[in-house]
């Protein structure tokens, strides 16, 4: 078998186990997002390096709720620059609090905390400092991998331990998926696509709870279907209005 098809294997048996075992933690967080939208607050996505790729999935795009602020926070999110100088910010006490004073996260907001082996400082202080306000708290991690690697934060504590839901990615130690023969390391990074998998599957499932409770929740049309309809681009830039002054990014 070729090493594409090696990984391309490992990716859909990890996303057979998420739907298998996570069900019940989706629809969880769906509840808990749904009440948030019907209270008029913002889901608040964080992740530092590359666990900011899922909350990056879903702001401000098609098939996407619209109350969605991403906080992607260029110092800790390792790309598109200055990449080796984050490792070391994300790791600096008291950084957590400094952002979510900046962005006014006040509970009706729900926050989704992304962290793959849920060891970095800064992702542990947001949630267990927005825990301490009142906001509901769903984290996103690798229980495994999580449980698997030596504290770093001064508690001993993981992400997994300030959360009211807690979603598994069922990913492997190490986010590799393939052994390439006479090479040392594996390949094939195995964390983003389970995390973006399940990012979705939450929001849709937050949509259709919304749906059938009778309420209208903002959604996105794909930007692109405005050159086949006016329609399309009215309806998005109502939504944008709407959010552009409660939503710093926006």
């Amino acid at each position: 078998m070729k090493s594409w098809e090696v990984y391309f294997d490992g990716i859909i048996e990890n996303l057979k186990n998420v739907k298998n075992t996570q069900g019940e933690s989706i629809e969880k967080a769906a509840e808990i997002l749904a009440k948030c939208v019907e209270k008029d607050g913002l889901i608040r996505v964080f992740g530092a390096g590359h666990s900011h790729i899922a909350a990056a999935e879903v702001f401000w795009r098609s098939a996407t709720l619209a109350n969605i602020h991403s906080i992607i926070e260029p110092s800790i999110a390792g790309s598109p620059s200055q990449v080796t100088k984050s490792q070391y910010v994300e790791k600096m006490p008291g950084y957590a609090k400094i952002l979510i004073d900046y962005h006014r996260i006040k509970s009706p907001d729900v926050v989704i905390a992304v962290s793959n082996g849920g060891n970095n400082g800064t992702t542990i202080e947001f949630a267990k400092e927005c825990m301490s306000r009142g906001i509901k708290v769903i984290v996103l991690t690798n229980v495994e991998y999580s449980k698997y690697l030596k504290p770093l934060h001064h508690t001993g504590k993981k992400l997994m331990d300030y959360c009211d839901v807690l979603v598994d990615n069922c990913s492997i130690i190490g986010d590799a998926l393939v052994e390439v023969e006479d090479f040392p390391v594996k390949v094939g990074a195995s964390s983003t696509v389970p995390f973006v998998g399940l990012i979705n599957s939450i929001l849709v499932e937050t949509v259709d709870i919304l749906v059938k409770r009778g309420v209208q929740p903002d959604v996105y049309y794909n930007g692109s279907l405005g050159a086949n309809s006016q329609e399309v681009t009215d309806h998005n830039n109502k939504i944008i209005e709407k959010y552009f002054y409660r939503i710093r990014d926006l």
